[in-house]
Order: structure tokens, then sequence, then C-alpha cells
């Protein structure tokens, strides 16, 4: 009996997970569950909840719980060690905060009506978490969050650089236009939106040097955005080669 269920709790998670190629019951799961993923995030869309809305959320809610329930009782699996701590271990990774916090709005329902009016906004913002199941059950965003792995240094490197930049930036413009800016806040606005070469025109330099910052900002975004780019896409064609080779074998 024992092993019996052990064999249902194994194929459970090989359904829940990315299955093996050819898994019908996993490609199904999936694509239920990218369903419900895009279908509950529709009420979003309205600024007003109805009967059709509450339905979707009931719906949604329930798939969810079930998911994130099967999940944790796999964990062990997951996990790769036969022991209780592999399921306090897995409702600390990533991926399953993702779908805790996906599931506070739940809590909206036990609360009194008037409580539920005041924060239920706020707690179904957190269904966007949703979107991050995208790369649980999507392939082609497993093989992208593959590549932002490998490459998470060098991205956190010139996410670094930027950041210094700005910061630089801002320090310059605001010692140089000190009436355009009321703070230092609005400086790091500025800086923001001048080095993604948006420059939405609400705060413009008057001043020489000012205008010179700007253009140099303007410069420096195109590589802002050419950096991080060559590198995502060099890993994303490497990925993509190593996966051919793997399959191929």
């Amino acid at each position: 009996m024992g092993a019996k269920l052990e064999s249902v709790k194994r194929r459970t998670y090989e359904i829940v997970e990315v299955g093996k190629e050819g898994d019908v019951a996993s490609k199904v799961y999936d694509t239920m569950m990218l369903a419900g993923v895009i279908v509950g995030l529709l009420p979003m869309t309205l600024k007003v909840t109805n009967q059709y809305t509450y339905y979707i959320y009931s719906l949604t809610n329930l798939i969810f719980l079930f998911d994130y329930a099967v999940r944790v009782y796999t964990a062990d699996y997951k996990m790769g060690f036969k022991n209780y701590k592999a399921y306090f271990a897995y409702i600390f990774t990533p991926m399953a905060i993702v779908d805790f916090l996906s599931l506070l709005p739940i809590l909206s329902s036990f609360m009194p009506h008037s409580v539920t009016i005041g924060y239920f906004r706020l707690l179904r913002v957190f269904r966007v978490m949703q979107l991050l199941k995208l790369v649980r059950y999507s392939k082609t965003m497993s093989t992208i969050q593959n590549v932002l792995y490998r490459v998470k240094n060098q991205l956190i490197a010139v996410l670094l650089l930027t950041f210094a930049y700005i910061i630089a930036s801002a320090l310059f413009i605001f010692q140089m236009e000190p009436s355009l800016f009321n703070t230092f806040f609005d400086a790091l606005y500025w800086a923001t939106i001048s080095i993604t070469t948006i420059g939405y025109g609400d705060i413009t330099p008057v001043t020489f040097g000012g205008r010179v910052i700007t253009m140099i900002s303007a410069l420096v975004g195109v590589a802002v955005i050419a950096l991080p780019s060559g590198i995502i896409t060099a890993a994303y064609m490497d990925e993509i080669r190593r996966e051919k080779t793997k399959y191929e074998k």
C-alpha cells in the first residue's frame, strides 16, 4: 500500500513539474495552469467587480490553491531528499513564495464586507505575481530563465554601473540647475528618464552645462540598452544550441 501511494505521489510530481517529452498529462496540466493565469488576471483590467469576476476569482483561487498544495505535498521529490525538512525548504524557494503571494487575495473572502472594500484592491494587486508563473509552465520562458541565471553576474554589473551613472549625473545636474529641481529626487527622476533616452520633456535643462550632461546621458543610454541586450542575446543563442545538442543525443 505504501509503495503504491509513493508511486502515485511520484507520478503527481511528474505531472505538476516539467514532464518528459510526450507526457500528455503534464502538458494538459501546464496548459490548464497557463489558462488559469491569463483568465485570473482579466478581472484586474476592470474598475468594478461583478458576478462574473467573482466567479473567475473563486475558480482561479481554487486552482492555484490546489496547485500550491500539490507542490508542497511533492516537495520531497522537488528538493531531492526524503525528509520533513524538504517541505519547509521548498516553501522558501522563489517560485513557492510567488505561489504564496498570488494566493493572498483569498484572504479577502474571509474579511468583513466593510474591511474588504478598503483592502480588496490592495490584496488583488498580488495577483500580478501570477505572471511569474509563466516561467514555470512555458518551456520558452524556462529557457529565458536559464539564460538570465547564467548571465546574472554580468547583468548585475551593468545594473550597478548604470545606477552609479544615474547618481553621478543627478548630482551634476542638481548642482548646475539648482532652480530647475526642487529636491534631489527630482534630479534622480530626470537622470533616470534621460539615460533611458525617453526624455519626457517635463524637466528640461536650460544652461549649457545642463544640456551637455543631457546629451551625454542620452548617448550613455544607448550603451546601457545595447550592452545587456548583447549579453542576453549571446547567452540565449548558446542556450538554444545547448538544448538542441542535448535533444539530438
